[in-house]
């Protein structure tokens, strides 16, 4: 473990993490788009196909964020995916 080694939420390393539909690899940001959080305040919308850059646990957050009462909530979905992501590592013992 380095002290560069990027953890998102500082728990879970992007090592294991892989697609292993080959079509989907464009367009599933993992390796090089590695962040701490899933909050970049990054602009993906504002060329096509610029979404595909954009790290994979952000883009469920920024799902999480719909119908109504939840938009523009985006802390609250990243404090519901981190929580998910601690369940699931409490139940199977893996990186989420």
């Amino acid at each position: 473990m380095s002290a560069n080694e990027v953890k998102l939420f500082g728990k879970w390393t992007y090592d294991e993490v892989m697609t292993s539909d080959l079509s989907l690899t464009d367009y599933i940001a993992v390796k090089g788009h590695e962040t701490f959080l899933p909050h970049t305040a990054g602009r993906y919308q504002k060329r096509k196909f610029r979404k595909a850059l954009c790290p994979i646990v952000e883009r469920l957050c920024c799902s999480l964020m719909m119908h109504g009462r939840n938009n523009g909530k985006k802390l609250m979905a990243v404090r519901i995916v981190k929580q998910a992501f601690e369940i699931i590592h409490l139940l199977t013992d893996l990186n989420p």
